[in-house]
């Protein structure tokens, strides 16, 4: 008879299969429609019909700089007749960068032979050539046209026959007692440098974001904003004339309600009253989102201030800090919105996104962009383009305003 085992028989575990894991996920994939800003893309084409600001004033000088606008490289200056100018860099004789020209009143000569060009491109001179050059009419060089307005140079660099005016806007056109525009090309609102290493449109959709404010600014990094700003509002959005409207009401203690208005309007208009301090009145301020490629973009404000210095102010800062003056320990503890932009990717990856109730703003926002792209296809005009030289300055909802 056979012994019998005193050791337990074993019981087969099946063995299950790891789900969810990373492993063969597809590759991330965007929008290209709407975000790819370069020459003959959809929305580089959208784009190019709005005017955008290009640098400060004072940005236009004696001495050529170098831009990066919607995937172009360009050259600013200032003749010495007062007119700026905005030109492509390499010269129509022999491609030399007019970076290293020299502006006289006529215009920006070349360093390699001499050819001089005025700010609509023309050839004024050929020195090297007989009668400083018979055939010179024939050769332009490639140009944008520009204006100044609110201290800064703006550029339309769509078709010539599509050319809107340049708009004006009522927050900035009526002013109270004391108060004057000051200008300002730090990228405020952008929560970081100047230049921001993302999509502008990862930018554009934030503001059409009042939660993040709850989490980002107020629960995680601590109080960057006014204490009301940590208070979960009731949201809800709208269509505008211009954009896309958000409008969030908090209750705050004693009863009252604090309603707060932000506008994301086209093409890159972010209408956003300051959220650090406990005034209420129409918006203080717009910026202009400016895309200088796929991968970067930086912020142009102008705003109505009493005192000297007031936009530079409005940065934040944590524990007294500056974001450039943050270790990189303190930005993981700390975030701003640059981080989480950033941190999206270069392009943030929309195939692996999981919109939520709170992101019908954003799903609004692209719905808007991408009824302009097909306006444009179809030969229309988009959104918020005027080419009325009287029409009446463009007037925005936005503000913070108490209630009760």
């Amino acid at each position: 008879m056979p012994l019998k085992s005193s050791t337990p028989a074993r019981r087969t575990v099946p063995i299950v299969p790891d789900t969810g894991t990373a492993y063969g996920r597809p590759a991330r994939t965007y929008r290209a429609e709407l975000t790819e800003v370069g020459p003959g893309t959809p929305m580089g084409e959208l784009l190019r019909r709005y005017w955008h600001p290009i640098g400060l004033a004072s940005d236009a000088t004696d001495t050529p700089r170098r831009l990066r606008v919607l995937g172009e490289d360009l050259i600013l200056f200032r003749d010495k007749a007062g007119r700026p100018g905005l030109l492509h860099p390499h010269c129509a004789h022999r491609g030399t960068s007019l970076y290293y020209g020299k502006v006289e009143e006529r215009g920006i000569r070349c360093c390699y032979h001499g050819w001089l060009f005025d700010v609509q491109g023309r050839c004024a001179d050929q020195p090297c050539e007989p009668d400083g050059g018979r055939a010179r009419d024939k050769v332009r060089q490639p140009w944008y046209p520009v204006q100044e307005l609110y201290g800064l140079v703006w550029t339309y660099m769509g078709p010539p026959d599509k050319k809107p005016v340049l708009p004006r806007y009522e927050c900035l056109e009526t002013l109270d007692d004391g108060e004057f525009l000051e200008t300002n090309a730090n990228s405020l609102g952008g929560g970081g440098p100047v230049i921001i290493p993302c999509n502008w449109l990862q930018h554009y959709e934030n503001l059409v974001d009042p939660f993040h404010v709850v989490i980002l600014h107020s629960a995680f990094s601590g109080t960057q904003f006014v204490e009301q700003m940590a208070i979960k509002p009731e949201v809800h959005w709208e269509y505008a004339d211009h954009g896309v409207r958000t409008i969030s009401l908090r209750s705050l203690p004693g009863g009252k309600t604090m309603r707060r208005i932000s506008e994301a309007g086209l093409p890159t208009l972010r209408v956003i009253p300051d959220p650090r301090i406990g005034q209420y009145g129409r918006v203080e301020s717009l910026g202009w989102v400016l895309p200088i490629d796929d991968h970067h973009f930086r912020i142009y404000v102008v705003g109505r201030v009493r005192t000297a210095g007031a936009l530079s102010e409005m940065r934040t800062r944590m524990n007294g800090k500056l974001w450039e003056e943050m270790t990189e320990e303190e930005h993981q503890r700390h975030p701003n919105d640059v981080e989480a932009m950033v941190s999206q990717g270069t392009i943030a990856g929309h195939s692996e996104e999981h919109l939520a109730t709170t992101d019908r703003g954003i799903v609004m926002l692209r719905r808007l962009l991408q009824q302009q792209l097909d306006a444009l296809r179809e030969g229309r005009d988009p959104l918020g383009v005027s080419f009325d030289p009287d029409a009446p300055p463009v007037r925005f909802a936005a503000g913070n305003f108490q209630e009760g």
